[in-house]
């Protein structure tokens, strides 16, 4: 198991992880660290474990929205593709409705 040691509000802290994961685990706690040293310029001296709880709360509210976005994306696509197929659906049943009434229509197309 590889370890990376991530500093957060001036505190260090390893943490297990898995092997290769060690730079993006030390990202991550570089983010998180600018997110409550941002909170905590903010808010004013409220302690360490109500800093975590709004960084936590702040993070789960952005990953809530980027979910909502992204459901209401793939809903729009959907109904793209659904309106695209109709289109295509009614423009084969016209021309199957021309070569069936013409047959010497397939002939010149």
């Amino acid at each position: 198991m590889a370890k990376a040691t991530i500093q957060v509000y001036g505190r260090s802290y390893t943490v297990a992880c898995s092997p290769g994961q060690e730079a993006r685990l030390t990202e991550l706690g570089a983010e998180l660290d600018s997110r409550i040293t941002r909170i905590a310029t903010a808010v004013g001296d409220v302690g360490d474990d109500r800093l975590l709880l709004v960084a936590a709360l702040s993070l789960l509210d952005e990953l809530h929205a980027a979910q909502g976005g992204s459901r209401a994306r793939l809903a729009e696509l959907e109904a793209r593709a659904a309106e695209a197929l109709e289109q295509a659906a009614g423009r084969i049943e016209a021309l199957a409705t021309r070569v069936e009434s013409d047959p010497g229509a397939s002939d010149s197309a």
